[in-house]
């Protein structure tokens, strides 16, 4: 009866919000919002990934966009009871707009909106063919010539770039431009993927040997075919490679291999891309309409200028470039850096018998694998979650339901406990004299890679070793390269046959500048970050991911990428808004990002 009654209050406040915003009553619609009040939209209202904070906000937005969206329909959604924690209600909610379908989360505190959100589902008249649309695969009846679907398959595969124009380009086949390209495949969208290595997944091949992935396979999965249950929860890297080749195959994806991307600029006039690719040694020009960067969130690697890098008679590379371990046993090795990458490579040069040294130039944030699995995700990405009814999409939605503003709030105390947890692991690190931080406000991992996107290693081994002084480690900054190794800024000099920066990658809007100029760069400015006026994202405060998946300031180009789960979760929201576009559907932005950083 509680439940019951929940439930017809909930649905009585949507029917008078739902009133409110019929009527284009902003006043009211915005009195029924908590001062400390958050709106995160995706797409469905701001055309944007948006988040708006506090009731002038959600005003100015609704007088903005009320006119051309017209909400109705809200209600609790199917199947779904609203619950009561602690004074606030929560529900998800189903609406409609006037050209999509939507869905939410609301949450009420003292019978008004603290958190809302909001998300495009679908377009009306542009659902994806599935369920009892799915296609029907077989020709039944008779025909004289017809073309099977294999056939149709290489017509299109042979077409698609010569022919015809792909209406959206992607710069890009990792994850990321594989998720998308799927998206907008179901959707519909002429697409071509562009990988200038020679099968997709090799990306992930490429990498040192011991990679793995740190995320497990809950948070992992990609839309519309999920990892089998026997999965290994973290996958390695060449597992992933194989999965991502076969993702693309089975989805049919237009995906060109062994093809780099050589220049790009924007007709203003025509509202056209001209891209030069090189296609296996072939000039190809493409003239899609839209074009998506999704080369990796990292962006490009950051290789130091160290004085005297020339005359080291060792091997030195990026740690993007890191073969692996088998050729420098024996030797001596020094790693500059001391994030994720710098931890496995250190580990697996360890295993094979090399002397590793770890150069930290700055405070690094660890977590335990099993103590994050456990205390930070296992609530939304686990087998227990999984057995407890959640879903790989509420778990997404939930997550996204968290206002930026407002998150660290939540990870502080869940950090706090994996601190205690893991007091005397925590202990020895600092004993052995590693520089720990929990980040600026000890909001721990999550928030540093919203943030910065680094300073931090999940822990699956190397800690430990660093522990037992198996790899050491030297605190200081580099100021030269000689010869024979590394000198630092206390005049200690680290022997080394090889060296590894580790030191992190650029902002994506790099490859912009290479593609199309510094001109283009500067006008959509830095990729990634919060503004949250922490380490390495400088304000102001922007509340959402800087230029990723949602319109820039340069029209008809996209940034798409982050770890596996961004990569599914946000692709939703990126293809809706380019296929908007391809059917002339009007996309009033409200809140276009202005640019406050270059790089």
């Amino acid at each position: 009866m509680l439940d019951t009654t929940l439930t017809d209050q909930t649905q009585a406040f949507l029917d008078a919000f739902g009133e409110a915003l019929d009527k284009g009553d902003v006043e009211a619609a915005t009195e029924m919002f908590q001062d400390d009040c958050y709106w995160r939209d995706l797409v469905t209202f701001t055309w944007n990934i948006k988040t708006v904070e506090g009731k002038g906000q959600v005003a100015d937005m609704l007088r903005h966009q009320l006119a051309t969206i017209k909400p109705k329909g809200w209600k609790v959604a199917d199947g779904e009871v609203p619950t009561e924690d602690g004074g606030i209600t929560t529900a998800w909610i189903e609406f409609e707009t006037e050209v999509a379908r939507g869905y939410g989360l609301i949450r009420l505190k003292g019978g008004l909106i603290w958190t809302l959100l909001t998300t495009m589902v679908e377009l009306k008249g542009y659902e994806e063919p599935k369920g009892f649309q799915r296609p029907l695969g077989a020709k039944h009846g008779a025909g004289k010539h017809r073309t099977t679907w294999k056939e149709e398959r290489e017509q299109e595969e042979a077409e698609l770039g010569y022919k015809t124009q792909p209406y959206c380009l992607i710069i890009g086949g990792g994850q990321g431009g594989i998720a998308l390209g799927a998206r907008l495949r179901q959707l519909g969208v002429p697409t071509i993927i562009v990988e200038r290595n020679e099968r997709p997944g090799d990306s992930w091949r490429k990498r040192y040997k011991s990679l793995c992935l740190h995320d497990p396979v809950w948070y992992d999965h990609l839309p519309y075919i999920k990892f089998p249950e026997n999965w290994p929860v973290f996958s390695p890297k060449d597992k992933i490679g194989d999965w991502l080749e076969m993702y693309t195959k089975v989805m049919e994806l237009n995906y060109w291999t062994h093809t780099t991307a050589k220049s790009a600029s924007y007709d203003e006039t025509t509202k056209e891309w001209t891209v030069v690719v090189d296609r296996d040694g072939e000039e190809v020009t493409l003239k899609p309409k839209q074009l998506v960067m999704a080369t990796g969130m990292s962006g490009k690697a950051n290789m130091p200028s160290f004085p005297g890098m020339n005359k080291f008679k060792g091997d030195q590379h990026h740690s993007s470039q890191h073969p692996g371990p088998d050729k420098y046993k024996g030797k001596k090795a020094v790693i500059v850096g001391s994030n994720n990458s710098a931890h496995d490579i250190a580990a697996a040069l360890w295993e094979n018998d090399v002397d590793v040294t770890m150069v930290q130039r700055s405070s690094t944030h660890i977590v335990r694998s099993d103590t994050l699995m456990e205390i930070g995700l296992g609530d939304l990405y686990s087998e227990r979650a999984v057995e407890a009814g959640m879903t790989t999409e509420k778990a997404d939605l939930i997550f996204a339901s968290l206002p930026y503003a407002i998150l660290h709030e939540f990870q502080i105390p869940a950090y706090a406990a994996m601190k205690e947890q893991d007091k005397e692991f925590y202990d020895g690190l600092e004993k052995a004299g590693f520089w720990l931080d929990w980040g600026d406000d000890d909001s721990g991992l999550f928030m540093k890679y919203l943030r910065r996107g680094s300073g931090y290693y999940i822990d699956i081994g190397a800690s430990q070793l660093i522990i037992d002084g198996e790899i050491k480690i030297k605190r200081g900054q580099v100021v030269e390269v000689d010869e024979t190794g590394v000198i630092l800024d206390d005049g200690t000099h680290l022997d080394a046959d090889v060296i590894v920066y580790a030191t992190g990658y650029n902002s994506m809007n790099g490859w912009i500048a290479d593609l199309a100029g510094q001109e283009m760069a500067d006008r959509v400015g830095k990729v990634w970050g919060l503004g949250s006026d922490t380490t390495k994202d400088p304000g102001p405060w922007e509340g959402e991911q800087r230029n990723m998946w949602k319109p820039t300031q340069q029209e008809a180009l996209w940034f798409h990428g982050g770890n596996l789960h961004q990569s599914r979760h946000y692709s939703q929201f990126l293809s809706l808004q380019i296929k908007a576009r391809m059917e002339g559907i009007e996309t009033p932005v409200y809140g276009l990002q202005d640019v406050h950083h270059l790089s």
